[in-house]
């Protein structure tokens, strides 16, 4: 359903950029007090003697500098027991609390003034378009929340029960986490508060003979096909690993199953168990047994968000579809202590053996508000934006999954909030946005995305994500290859958290540190850990699946994005993912003590935003990227081989190359681009100082005669502004590449935009006054700047196909997805790979290798032009 027309202003949509014609006055206002003042008064003021020493502007390394010295460990903890001290499932009242809670934070950080009336706009209102539409117009900070209206469920009935044969309950099972004394009062206090189901899942009362599926990955089920197994009417017992939980409930539903009941099995928790040597949680560092993990059950490798409204936003009023994710099977999540019962079912020898099992699972499917919390910090450069966000829902009390993330963006906006009181000023936007109803199936960042897909696509130029910051001992990043090198980089600029002879990064290679009485692991757990080393590029860095917020940016839009943060191990005190375990005494005690994690991860993620705000050329690396082209392109090839699939990939390895080649000149165009600029201003800065004083009258009557022409009072006006350059004296030897060079300046006042296009309407008269001052050279070294950063930011986008991936349209994707029967993990060349994999199908093969092969060939041409 598409969005409704809004209210007119001036003929226009209420939200409309304005076109050239509309700005003459504030274009030649900009043009002179940015360019004219900022710009050249500065640079020719900025020797010594000649600045004013009482100002002192904020770029590049000063402010990554100030930045960092912000975020400590006392605030985030403080903010932590905000949020996950009660539960806040999406759509609940106390959702709403958390809601305003994060926009506080932004009001009083940002310095954004609080209207009488809260900013809480419906979506698809004239005021949540104008909140989105007019960010490249904004004059200054402002925060406001989203309300969208999707489809959530909540549980009103479940029973697990053994029967007997005559359907007698013989035995029924205690859903209820029940902690084994009242040590974690919280986990106490809210153990049945949300009760343990699955969301999204289907209402039924289903009974039958009970299946053990192992992990239900794809492969498990087409094996047991093959051995001629039959899961016609049974209740199949999963366990929790390899893929994502819908994608269980889906394989089983295919093949017939009637229901499903999925578990932790203990023996993935590593050597962090009772039997060896550890107790259990709240006792100590081992799984607490009647622990039960929540969780979606949406497809999500189909589509993520609102079932009912595939590909649109979920307004309020907003025409919906049956939902095709989800479900058609019930389903409930199982304690190990439970799926032990249920096992002996299984058991020749024991009483149990052969009996059936009842499942009920009555749900409530409502039309529920969600709300998304977002703040902008303009820019210089307006129409180029930088989002960051987390997710703040969570299934009960969330210390991990979300708070420890939404802790981590609290010393995030304190540290931004800092730097605008001293003067700060992005030279790119940032957008910060605090997602809902993540847990439910990436709702409130999907909807949102799908809402304004196409500002999305015009003006964010990465996205930032944040789920859980600290579970565990081991830093992990997943990224776009464009940025796995500027996110390793800051990660090897930063100290390790509890190490300072280590820096950042060595965490990727941290282990936890029990290994109790035997160090023996299982082979299951084995299996996963090499699986998480062969995802690893090159660099470090793993390829995005899905389940968080990046999905909708990256997969749909093709927005490059990265997700991080500190998880656990097969030798770390055992994370209880999303129980009512996953507690703030467990993350005080056991995920993180002292929090200095949650504060290595918020230096992290601010740097990385910084450097994505800050930098003159952004620090996109498409050589890289094609790097990773060729290995994905070497998988698919083994797997055609393996098929026995008689496929020539020749030629998209030859597009392939020509990217990469039209790559290194793009690497070359990005050096000589800078450096270029930077060699025009040393040289014009290393004038005489003393020629500064006829260039500034005239500057100054530029400057007045404008203001006179546009009806101000010149005799009251304020001399030009003058900025500190003292940063032009620093000799240190990142200088080209630090944002404190004047270099930065130029770039940041002229905008890259309109600035450029007014150019000779406003500063003519000054070139011609003073045939020396070099402003077409500068103007032309900005412009091949802006041309270089166009084809950087258009890379990511080049692999999005309108025609998306083949049976899930939704994700448009070619280059990455979620895998199909995966979820969680990605497959790189998607369609091209399940054409092989699941389709076996050459003829298919060789049309998505034509599909590959016409985005490449584009793309080249792009970058190439």
């Amino acid at each position: 359903m598409a969005p409704p027309l809004l209210q007119e202003k001036d003929g226009k949509p209420a939200g409309t950029l304005q076109t050239e014609g509309d700005t003459t006055y504030g274009r030649i206002v900009r043009l002179v007090l940015l360019v004219g003042g900022a710009l050249c008064y500065a640079l020719y003021w900025s020797s010594e003697g000649h600045h004013p020493h009482n100002v002192n502007p904020l770029f590049g390394k000063a402010a990554e500098n100030l930045f960092l010295s912000v975020p400590d460990e006392e605030h985030a903890i403080k903010a932590s027991r905000l949020y996950a001290t009660k539960p806040h499932l999406a759509g609940s009242p106390q959702d709403f609390v958390t809601a305003k809670d994060f926009l506080s934070l932004l009001q009083t950080e940002l310095g954004i003034p609080i209207p009488e009336k809260d900013p809480v706009y419906k979506s698809g209102s004239p005021e949540s378009r104008d909140a989105v539409l007019s960010i490249p117009k904004a004059p200054g900070p402002r925060a406001w929340i989203d309300t969208y209206y999707p489809i959530l469920n909540t549980p009103l009935e479940r029973h697990v029960q053994v029967l007997s044969s005559d359907g007698e309950i013989e035995l029924e099972l205690d859903l209820v986490e029940r902690p084994d004394d009242d040590s974690d009062s919280d986990a106490s206090e809210y153990a049945d508060f949300v009760p343990t189901f699955h969301g999204l899942s289907r209402g039924g009362d289903v009974v039958g003979p009970v299946i053990d599926g192992g992990y239900c990955t794809n492969d498990e089920f087409n094996d047991f096909v093959k051995k001629g197994v039959s899961f016609e009417g049974t209740i199949v017992l999963c366990r929790y690993g390899w893929n994502f939980r819908g994608l269980k409930v889906k394989g089983a539903q295919e093949l017939g199953a009637s229901g499903v009941l999925i578990f932790n099995d203990l023996s993935d928790d590593g050597t962090v168990t009772e039997a060896n040597g550890y107790l259990p949680y709240p006792r100590g560092p081992s799984r607490n047994p009647n622990s039960v993990q929540r969780g979606s059950v949406q497809f999500i490798s189909v589509y993520p968000g609102d079932p009912t409204t595939p590909g649109y936003p979920s307004y309020e009023n907003s025409t919906r579809t049956e939902g095709e994710n989800i479900p058609s099977i019930p389903s409930l999540p199982l304690s190990y202590a439970n799926a032990k019962l249920l096992l002996r079912t299984l058991t020749p020898a024991d009483s149990l053996h052969g009996k059936r099992v009842r499942l009920v699972n009555n749900v409530k499917n409502t039309v529920t508000p969600i709300w998304n919390t977002l703040a902008v910090i303009p820019g210089h450069i307006q129409d180029e934006v930088v989002a960051v966000g987390n997710h703040r829902d969570a299934w009960v009390l969330g210390a991990t999954d979300p708070s420890s993330g939404t802790a981590t963006l609290h010393e995030v906006v304190r540290g931004l909030g800092h730097l605008l009181r001293k003067g700060w000023k992005p030279l790119r936007t940032i957008l910060i946005a605090s997602w809902d109803a993540e847990e439910y199936g990436l709702v409130g960042s999907t909807e949102w995305g799908e809402d304004f897909t196409d500002w999305i696509d015009e003006h964010v130029i990465a996205y930032l994500n944040l789920d859980g910051a600290a579970s565990g001992s081991r830093l992990r990043f997943s990224s776009s290859p464009l940025l796995s090198h500027m996110l390793r980089k800051a990660a090897e600029d930063l100290p390790h958290p509890t190490d300072k002879s280590r820096k950042l990064w060595d965490a990727t290679r941290d282990n936890g540190d029990l290994f109790g009485f035997n160090g023996s692991l299982s082979s299951a757990a084995v299996a996963t850990q090499r699986a998480e080393l062969i995802a690893l590029d090159d660099v470090g860095v793993s390829a995005l699946g899905s389940g968080s917020d990046y999905t909708v940016f990256l997969q749909r839009i093709g927005v490059p994005s990265t997700n991080g943060g500190f998880g656990s191990t097969l030798h770390d005190p055992v994370y209880h993912y999303h129980s009512v375990f996953d507690s703030e005494r467990w993350q005080e005690l056991y995920g993180d003590p002292g929090f200095h994690r949650h504060i290595a991860v918020a230096r992290h993620l601010g740097l990385q935003t910084l450097r994505l705000s800050g930098s003159i050329v952004l620090p996109f690396n498409t050589t890289h990227y094609t790097v990773q082209l060729h290995r994905y392109l070497d998988q698919v090839e083994k797997l055609a081989s393996e098929a026995s699939l008689d496929v020539s990939f020749t030629t998209v390895r030859a597009s392939i190359r020509a990217l990469q080649n039209a790559s290194h000149a793009l690497d070359s165009e990005k050096h000589e681009a800078e450096a270029g600029l930077m060699r025009i201003i040393e040289k014009w800065r290393r004038k005489k100082s003393g020629a500064a004083y006829g260039f500034g009258s005239k500057l100054q009557m530029v400057y007045d005669s404008v203001r006179k022409a546009l009806g101000f009072d010149v005799a009251a006006s304020s001399s030009l502004p003058s900025l500190s350059m003292s940063v032009l004296h620093d000799k240190n030897e990142e200088r080209r590449r630090d944002e404190d060079t004047v270099a930065y300046m130029v770039a940041r006042h002229a905008g890259f935009q309109s600035y450029i296009d007014a150019w000779s309407q406003g500063v003519g008269a000054l070139e011609n006054s003073r045939s020396k001052t070099p402003i077409k050279k500068i103007k032309k070294a900005v412009q091949r700047i802006q041309a270089v950063n166009k084809k950087l930011i258009g890379f990511e986008r080049g692999f999005i196909s309108k025609d998306g991936v083949k049976d899930r349209e939704w994700f448009k994707h070619l280059g990455v997805a979620p895998g199909k029967w995966l979820g969680y993990g990605a497959t790189t060349f998607p369609g091209l790979t399940e054409a092989i994999t699941f389709d076996r199908n050459a003829t298919l093969v060789e049309h998505e290798c034509e599909r590959l092969e016409g985005l490449l060939n584009r793309l080249t041409e792009v970058i190439s032009a």
